[in-house]
Order: structure tokens, then C-alpha cells, then sequence
């Protein structure tokens, strides 16, 4: 199955597509990308992860052209990011 995974910090971002074997799961597509080793910071006990912008479990099977996704948590309040560009 061939399935993409994406991530990104405050400097880089990386998507990238990968074969995984049939009913893998989130976790183990992400730990088949190799974005852990590339991305130390990443803490799959903490950080949400989600297919297609849809939170998910680590132990969600993926399908065939899904997008894996781990989210980076929010360290600004976005009402007061809004208010301080108006």
C-alpha cells in the first residue's frame, strides 16, 4: 500500500509517500518513514496524529492513498494571533 506521511516544525517540512505492508497501522507507517529519527522531538504519547486533517488513533489501520499526519501542539492562542494583525 502506498501511503503519505507529513510533519513539520517552525523551520522544515517534510511529506513524503511510502510503501507500508497491508493493514499497518498510523504508528507503523510512521515508524516505516523514519520521521522519528529525523524529527527526535516527535513524542507519539503527547502529539495527535490524524488522516487527512482527522484526528486518529496510532492503531488505525490505513488505507491505500491515505495522508498520515502528526500534529505539532499549538503554542499560540489563535484569537490573540488574530487580534495583534488587525
Amino acid at each position: 500500500m502506498n501511503v503519505g506521511i507529513c510533519y513539520g516544525d517552525a523551520d522544515r517540512q517534510t511529506w513524503m509517500r511510502i510503501e507500508v505492508p497491508g493493514e499497518s497501522t498510523i504508528e507503523q507507517a510512521i515508524a516505516l518513514s523514519g520521521l522519528l529519527k529525523q524529527y527526535p522531538e516527535i513524542d507519539l504519547t503527547v502529539q495527535k496524529v490524524g488522516i487527512f486533517g482527522k484526528i486518529a488513533k496510532l492503531d488505525t489501520v490505513v488505507k491505500d492513498g491515505d495522508r498520515v499526519e502528526i500534529y505539532r501542539p499549538i503554542i499560540a492562542d489563535p484569537k490573540l494571533v488574530k487580534r495583534r494583525k488587525i
